[in-house]
């Protein structure tokens, strides 16, 4: 009997990604706060651009995405040649774990980081080990007590994912400081933009030749439909990410979209203002209702209530008001509910609904 065709070894040890729910029964427009999605949507000079990209769908799109890395570079300072355009950020962060780990090699990350760092490190063959945070917040001396002379790629959500807190540069450097040449820091910046005053990593990218940082349209810029995400590093770095990347992994429409929301910084600016001042709303109406949260750096706020049960109980009562947040015990965080910030509206519903809920506790 021929033997059954198999896939390469850690691939089956992946679980299949489960998203935030988007619909409730019973109520035909709930309020969705459980992606990080930008309640304001996308920058309508985004929409205008993809709407006239339309009639080129025939055609395929630029290889080199030049005009969305020329408008990603003006914007930010940066070298246009060292940057890569990916289907959303993870795909820029897959291809780097698919390039430089596979058997035989060590892919860290902090227990609290992106759910889908194991993923890529599993789908490379290569081997996943998670380093403890402190307080929910990431440890640079347990990162760099987990370095052996196997790990290839350390991945760093900053802010992180789904506590909200950040690390600043002096502890990133020295965390780059503390690796051998021959690993790659990875800052995953997804929410970069809600930090004020945070570069992403830009610079520790310009000074090192092992130091990569990627960023996303899906979240500040509203566009976590269209899949745009992007990353800055090495040119030896990114020259070798542009063997794996696909020519034509992102549309006419999506080059588009991405290149207009980038340039709208006023619509930006716009968003990340509102955010802080709700985040701060938020993040104080939950201390009042003695539901404890850390100072987030991002367009969440994770919400720890006194027990699994309580969360789970509070995430039921949200859902029968018609509010949906994301429960987060896959994220090691069973008493959590991570909540989006939104509109001001948004804001004084949830809050509301929970001082009921307390109230009825």
């Amino acid at each position: 009997m021929t033997a059954p065709i198999r896939p390469q070894p850690g691939i089956m040890d992946i679980a299949l990604y489960q998203g935030g729910a988007s619909a409730i029964a019973g109520h035909a427009q709930p309020l969705k706060l459980s992606s990080n999605e930008n309640p304001f949507g996308p920058s309508p000079r985004a929409v205008t651009a993809m709407t006239a990209a339309l009639p080129t769908m025939h055609r395929y799109p630029s290889t080199d995405h030049a005009s969305l890395r020329g408008a990603i570079a003006g914007v930010h300072g940066l070298d246009a040649d060292r940057i890569i355009c990916g289907v959303g950020s993870d795909e820029v962060l897959a291809l780097l774990a698919q390039a430089y780990a596979g058997p035989g090699d060590a892919v860290l990350y902090t227990e609290h980081g992106f759910s889908l760092y194991r993923v890529f490190a599993l789908a490379a063959g290569a081997t996943p080990v998670v380093a403890p945070e402190v307080d929910r917040q990431v440890d640079v001396d347990a990162l760099l007590a987990c370095v052996t002379p196997a790990t290839r790629l350390v991945y760093l959500t900053n802010p992180c994912n789904p506590a909200g807190t950040m690390i600043g540069l002096d502890a990133i450097t020295r965390l780059a400081d503390g690796l051998p040449a021959d690993c790659l820091l990875v800052i995953d910046g997804a929410y970069a933009e809600y930090a004020d005053g945070y570069d992403g990593g830009a610079s520790l990218v310009d000074a090192r030749q092992n130091v990569v940082m990627t960023r996303t349209f899906s979240k500040i810029y509203g566009l976590g439909g269209l899949r745009v995400g992007w990353g800055y590093g090495p040119q030896h770095v990114i020259d070798v990410l542009n063997r794996l990347r696909g020519p034509f992994n992102l549309s006419n429409v999506a080059l588009a979209g991405a290149e207009a929301a980038m340039k709208d910084r006023e619509f930006v600016q716009t968003c990340a203002q509102s955010n802080a001042t709700q985040r701060v709303r938020l993040q104080g109406g939950l201390r009042q209702l003695g539901i404890a949260c850390d100072d987030s750096h991002a367009n969440f706020v994770l919400a720890r209530f006194a027990d699994e049960a309580e969360a789970i109980a509070a995430d039921a009562h949200l859902k029968e008001q018609g509010i949906i947040v994301r429960l987060v015990k896959g994220y090691g965080f069973a008493e959590g509910l991570r909540i989006t910030v939104g509109r001001p509206d948004d804001v004084t519903r949830v809050l509301d609904v929970l001082a009921e809920f307390k109230g009825a506790a």
